[in-house]
């Protein structure tokens, strides 16, 4: 299969060696879409469901400490890569034997680095954030669960470049029941952060084998000065820019740990987790399809100015609505939940990290856009604002202010994602109005629905009733908003056709 690729690739025009027809992108990028969002529909149903039973079972400092070793482990994992996993994505030029087996290559010796700097590191952080041993066996166990991710990085690269989304959901299904089924199990047990720790093994194994049977390759080493250096003029500025999200997000919750202590990080990452979850759902399925989508059809800019527009109103039509519905159903749900309460000190930092998501799913496609069409310097600057004001901000209101003090600096960071907006518009003509105006319009009177019928659960069969109107008002809003255009304008898009 890498063979007829490869070969493929030296075949093709020297312009756009292994560009795919416009046609064959939307098509492809279209089944993608739909393969991802109809079977992950079924990952975030279990995510759901096991996010909701972990913290019943489990307390907030028991959270917070999978949540700081998380951060730990993602944050020595930003060195497993100089970027050379997204530069073959993006590359326009057909992917050589070569190029793989450098990539492999490269990417084996910084891992096996790492896992002897984590070993060595361990003391040390077992000490600073006064965790017990079983955090450090948690730590351990994500430590061989990122060699193990280490192992799958290029068949997961061929997939996602050929755009074959369908074939790659297989192993992220049987990873995501592995790790939710071990965790809630051993959580309802009583085992606490050792929950975790046998959930990430389980994770691990299930879903290197997974990979390899859904698309096998047979590892080679080896480094080509050449291959290395052509992919490294990409990847290095993406991985420059992947090294500030990092250091904003996991390298930021390591030293606010230290400030607010586990628990305080407990209800941020319970906030954090479940504001997470309606772009889990909507956010990580476009953007995985549209990276690939983008650069193929960044030669031809009034296609991709459309694909812009149609993937980001699409994204707001189905996230906007969740974020908003969750806000108005937190509080009644801690007093239904049995064992909720608990949770009730982290409602306001759930209600700003909402807010943080409805910007991030729009900054976040466009930062994607930016990446796909080779505007990585935009990028760099973005995430030079970011960083800079996360730990300009951040720090200084949590002591001031504990936990508390994250959320409301979360919510001022967000904000400045209408920058993201601006800049991006400079590279590519889309119209920002023709993506938010009809979700924005749609949710006024679903919000005026809610904002009345909220008070009024004090059951499930209540909560169901409050629901389904709510999601009925809003498409009914669409289909007044927009009629026919709608139907004629989503068909007209989603029409497959062969090149």
């Amino acid at each position: 299969m890498i063979d007829e690729t490869l070969s493929a690739g030296r075949q093709s025009s020297p312009d756009a060696p292994s560009i795919l027809e416009v046609q064959e992108v939307k098509r492809r990028s279209v089944s993608g879409v739909l393969a991802l969002v109809s079977r992950t529909f079924i990952i975030q149903i279990i995510s759901f469901v096991a996010t909701l039973a972990l913290t019943i079972f489990l307390d907030p400092n028991t959270y917070g400490v999978f949540y700081l070793v998380s951060s730990v482990v993602n944050f020595l994992a930003y060195f497993s890569d100089v970027g050379l996993a997204a530069a073959l994505i993006q590359k326009k030029e057909g992917i050589t034997k070569e190029d793989l087996s450098t990539t492999f290559t490269v990417q084996q010796l910084l891992v096996v680095t790492l896992l002897f700097l984590l070993f060595i590191l361990s003391p040390i952080i077992r000490t600073q954030y006064h965790i017990d041993q079983t955090g450090v066996y948690l730590l351990y166990a994500m430590g061989v669960s990122l060699f193990l991710s280490s192992l799958k990085t290029i068949p997961s690269i061929m997939l996602e470049r050929e755009i074959k989304f369908s074939k790659l959901i297989l192993p992220q299904v049987l990873e995501t029941l592995t790790f939710n089924a071990v965790a809630v199990y051993f959580a309802w047990r009583g085992f606490g952060v050792t929950s975790f720790t046998l959930a990430v093994l389980g994770r691990g194994i299930v879903g290197l084998i997974a990979m390899y049977v859904v698309y096998p390759w047979k590892p080679s080493f080896g480094i080509s000065r050449s291959s290395l250096s052509h992919l490294l003029r990409f990847g290095l500025p993406y991985q420059i820019n992947t090294f500030l999200a990092v250091l904003k997000d996991d390298g930021m919750t390591i030293i606010l740990t230290r400030i607010i202590g586990t628990q305080g990080l407990g209800y941020i990452g319970w906030a954090s987790r479940w504001a997470g979850l309606p772009l889990r759902i909507v956010m990580d399925n476009l953007t995985k399809v549209s990276f690939p989508t983008f650069a193929r059809l960044q030669h031809d800019k009034e296609r991709l100015a459309k694909a812009v527009e149609i993937s980001l109103k699409y994204m707001c039509l189905l996230a906007f609505p969740i974020l908003v519905g969750m806000g108005f159903l937190a509080l009644p749900l801690t007093h239904l939940i049995p064992r909720y309460s608990k949770w009730l000190p982290a409602l306001i930092p759930l209600y700003i990290y909402l807010y943080n998501s409805a910007w991030a799913s729009i900054s976040t496609s466009l930062t994607n856009l930016l990446n796909a069409t080779g505007h990585i310097k935009s990028t760099f600057k973005l995430m030079l604002m970011w960083t800079g004001l996360t730990w300009l901000t951040m720090p200084f209101m949590a002591i001031k202010l504990g936990y508390m003090g994250v959320a409301y600096a979360t919510g001022l960071i967000a904000t400045s994602s209408v920058i993201t907006i601006l800049l991006a518009k400079k590279h590519v003509d889309f119209s920002f109005v023709n993506i938010v105006k009809t979700p924005l319009q749609a949710l006024l009177p679903m919000i005026f629905w809610l904002y009345f019928s909220a008070g009024t659960i004090n059951s499930i069969s209540s909560l169901i009733i409050v629901i389904v109107f709510a999601v009925l008002v809003y498409i009914l809003a669409i289909l007044i908003l927009e009629g026919k255009l709608f139907f004629r304008q989503t068909l007209s898009y989603f029409k497959i056709k062969h090149a």
